[in-house]
């Protein structure tokens, strides 16, 4: 099963750099998805080669799909929005941050559950969907390392969060 990371012109790096990286870590199955070409500009002007197109996914073998925020435009169409109800059906860890959170709403996901669209939280995590607002990226990154069981127990839990969070020297 595979972890895909939704990637699309004008996105923002910075929300999910921090996941990215504990995934990396875990030797999760990352795939970088584009939601246009498969090469992609991000806001922060980064040039990156996504490893496959959103046309080319099979949601059977996708475990998680993240959605950062940014010009959301490029991404508010029918192919990303099916596919973000596919994966809701399959019960698939659907994360979004910023104005990822827009597309999963536009997409029905956040109707009836607990989302930073409907509470002041930061970061919510509510059955198979986690929503974060740009604010809270290390939160974010917790929560979604937490649904797809990359730390080892809780004391790795509270290493991290006094690391990443509390930024407390680990010696």
């Amino acid at each position: 099963m595979n972890d895909t990371i939704l990637l699309y012109d004008d996105c923002c790096i910075y929300e999910i750099v921090i996941l990215n990286y504990f995934m990396k870590l875990t030797k999760c199955e990352m795939l970088l998805c584009s939601a246009q070409d498969r090469t992609i500009r991000a806001m922060e002007g980064y040039s990156i080669h996504c490893d496959i197109s959103i046309d080319e996914l099979d949601c059977s073998t996708v475990r998680s799909f993240i959605v950062p925020g940014g010009d959301i435009a490029n991404i508010d169409n029918k192919n990303v929005l099916d596919m973000l109800k596919i994966l809701n059906d399959k019960k698939a860890i659907i994360a979004g941050i910023c104005a990822g959170v827009d597309i999963l709403d536009k997409a029905g996901i956040l109707q009836s559950i607990s989302s930073t669209h409907s509470s002041n939280f930061d970061c919510v995590s509510d059955g198979n969907v986690i929503t974060a607002r740009p604010n809270a990226y290390v939160d974010f990154a917790i929560e979604v390392g937490k649904a797809l069981d990359l730390f080892e127990d809780e004391a790795d839990v509270q290493e991290t969060i006094e690391f990443w969070k509390n930024h407390k020297r680990i010696v």
